[in-house]
């Protein structure tokens, strides 16, 4: 297997790239997918919303290969568990990894039913794309060492596109 090697030409057209994924135009239930049952919260990401998600993981495992780090695998009831959690953050109008309840990550992990031995968790909110939040997370030393973590195989990414977002919740885990 060869690493793949950061260069100004494959940075522009990764971005390039992502930035081209259609995506719905609309509100945010100009269409919807399902991206697994974990979580428990029962919403679902639009399909614009879905397609900002993957791109997250795409990034993310673009700085994780330029960094020498394996790649981390999608995990479908992580990034339920990580959009329940940006549509609390926004329903509930609080912006922390630990919610007015008190669960943490791993406890919102925890009760969708996932087994984890490590997690971690990045929150952003009004990056207006996955370009800009990836950048802010990047500039962020603590968000930062979870993107490049090698205790984290599994990524789920949650996106929620409403009022005083983008919500971002990127949730990062190894069974």
């Amino acid at each position: 297997m060869s690493m793949l090697k950061r260069t100004p030409f494959l940075t522009a057209a990764l971005t390039a790239l992502l930035l081209l994924v259609p995506a719905c135009t609309g509100s945010s239930d100009s269409g919807t997918t399902s991206i697994g049952t974990g979580g428990g919260g029962g919403g679902q990401m639009s399909v614009q919303e879905l397609a900002w998600a993957m791109q997250v993981f795409d990034l993310t495992n673009v700085e994780r290969v330029n960094a020498g780090v394996a790649p981390l695998t999608w995990h479908d009831p992580t990034s339920q568990v990580a959009y329940d959690h940006s549509v609390d953050m926004d329903l509930r109008a609080f912006f922390d990894h630990q919610n007015p309840d008190g669960q943490m990550p791993w406890d919102r992990l925890s009760l969708a039913g996932i087994t984890w031995s490590a997690a971690g968790e990045n929150i952003a909110r009004g990056q207006p794309d996955p370009v800009s939040v990836m950048i802010a997370w990047m500039n962020s030393a603590g968000h930062r060492a979870n993107i490049l973590s090698a205790s984290f195989t599994r990524l789920g990414v949650g996106v929620h596109n409403a009022s005083g977002g983008p919500w971002w919740t990127q949730v990062f885990y190894d069974p």
